[in-house]
């Protein structure tokens, strides 16, 4: 399988070169990443923890599903590949955006857009990627970042605490 090409970034979030995932990671490039954040009818957040076999933060929680923009690939195209690959949630429009996280080291560099969706589940993991996931109360996840960050991905921990900052839906 020939290796994924992302486009990579200035500090302004313009395409400015296009380069092998491995190389774009390996020099620390910046380059874009969606990560999406779904909730149940009872306010539940959906979390996976990450496969063994990741490149990254492998066998640590995240998002409900996240991944990078491919080269030319739009932000909200990403959220809805990036769900239905991962979790098996298709849907026929993007999420509801909830901010924009600039680059820096607890991203790996990344641009993020953050977004929010309502599902039940069950969904369908692939399992390349995901090891397992599970429903977790806000406050929950609050309390457990706090005491036990190590068992998140960086990313994650970011995002969360940003959401914390601007709504009520970080508990």
């Amino acid at each position: 399988m020939p290796e994924e090409i992302f486009d990579v970034v200035n500090d302004l979030d313009e395409v400015v070169d296009r380069r092998p995932r491995s190389e774009v990671h390996r020099l620390d490039l910046k380059h874009r990443a969606v990560h999406v954040l779904v909730f149940n009818g009872k306010g539940e957040l959906f979390l996976q923890k990450r496969s063994m076999s990741k490149d990254t933060h492998p066998g640590v929680w995240d998002s409900s599903s996240s991944g990078h923009l491919d080269s030319g690939e739009d932000y909200d195209a990403c959220a809805i590949r990036e769900l239905g690959e991962e979790i098996g949630l298709f849907v026929d429009e993007a999420p509801q955006r909830l901010f924009k996280v600039d680059a820096c080291h607890a991203t790996g560099q990344e641009f993020v857009w953050v977004y929010q969706c309502s599902a039940e589940g069950p969904f369908a993991l692939h399992p390349e990627e995901i090891e397992t996931g599970d429903w977790f109360a806000p406050s929950a996840v609050t309390a457990w970042l706090e005491t036990k960050p190590n068992d998140f991905a960086p990313a994650f921990a970011l995002i969360w605490r940003m959401l914390a900052q601007r709504t009520s839906l970080a508990g």
